[in-house]
């Protein structure tokens, strides 16, 4: 190789390596002071991303069902026949026949006002006889008395 090629290659790669550490030093310089003189903006951009973030998390965690849908399948018993009640499920239970005209009309879905109506007493003798059918069927609630019942064929 001759001088000529080596100086002109040393001369390049002189020349390449100050042109580069002059690159990185204006990079610097300019991120410096870019950093410097808009610091406050660049803290609150990073704030108002971080609690962007923050509220569509928060917003998905919300908006997320807090109880699950469970399809519960039970037999039903549809009767196509005549209803027959059952005297001796009658005379098991102890059910006098005003709490059965009670339960009869608690079948039909009538509150407690509506059936001291209909047969002629106080809401508190209606309750009174829903209490003592409650425990002769061993029951806790009107829906789980009127599906013993009728399960006992003492209502149809």
């Amino acid at each position: 190789m001759t001088t000529n090629t080596v100086f002109r290659n040393r001369s390049v790669l002189i020349y390449g390596l100050s042109l580069a550490l002059l690159m990185f030093l204006l990079k610097w310089l300019e991120w410096r002071f870019l950093v410097i003189d808009h610091a406050t903006e660049i803290y609150a951009g990073c704030i108002a991303v971080l609690f962007t973030g923050l509220g569509i998390w928060l917003a998905l965690k919300l908006a997320r069902p807090k109880v699950q849908t469970v399809i519960v399948e039970r037999e039903v018993i549809i009767r196509t026949d005549s209803f027959m009640l059952d005297e001796k499920q009658l005379e098991a239970t102890g059910i006098s026949k005003r709490e059965l005209e009670v339960l009869q009309l608690m079948a039909e879905g009538l509150s407690n006002e509506q059936i001291a109506e209909r047969i002629f007493v106080s809401v508190n003798t209606v309750k009174t006889h829903s209490s003592k059918l409650f425990g002769k069927l061993d029951v806790i609630r009107r829906t789980h008395a009127i599906d013993k019942a009728r399960k006992l064929n003492l209502i149809p």
